[in-house]
């Protein structure tokens, strides 16, 4: 019996599809709570309304001519595996690109801490990426494997 337990292309592809909505997810509310502080500090402001308009177009866009194609490109991959293991739904550089984004959107997000404008930027950012991970999510369930 091998230490390491094999697993299915299938699992692969939902623990995949469930790693990008978690990172919607979890954009979608930090970006909530970066644009809740925000408007407790200039509640007269238009910058919150702005910053969900601004990060709704600008994530679309990535959706469209990005990250759609990253998750094609990786269910293709998965498809390839002669023997997929578990942690193989990313790649090793995925998880370290995403240790690093986790690590300067925190970083980004203390150092906005009552700046208005950063506040609102940094919303911005966190409500684009949530839109392209969640726009580009389709790839998902219309991927077909190549036989």
């Amino acid at each position: 019996m091998p230490l390491i337990p094999k697993t299915s292309q299938r699992n692969l592809k939902i623990l995949a599809a469930l790693f990008w909505f978690a990172g919607g997810g979890v954009l979608i509310l930090k970006g909530t709570r970066l644009l809740a502080q925000a408007h407790e500090l200039r509640p007269d402001q238009s910058g919150p309304c702005l910053a969900i308009a601004g990060g709704m177009v600008i994530g679309g866009l990535k959706a469209a001519l990005i990250f759609r194609r990253a998750c094609r490109q990786n269910l293709k991959r998965i498809d390839a595996l002669q023997h997929p293991r578990i942690w193989q739904f990313y790649r090793p550089r995925f998880f370290g690109f995403l240790a690093l984004m986790i690590a300067t959107g925190a970083t980004l997000s203390r150092l906005a801490h009552q700046n208005y404008p950063f506040l609102i930027g940094v919303a911005t950012l966190d409500i684009s990426i949530a839109v392209a991970l969640l726009g580009s999510s389709p790839a998902f369930w219309t991927h077909k494997p190549e036989l």
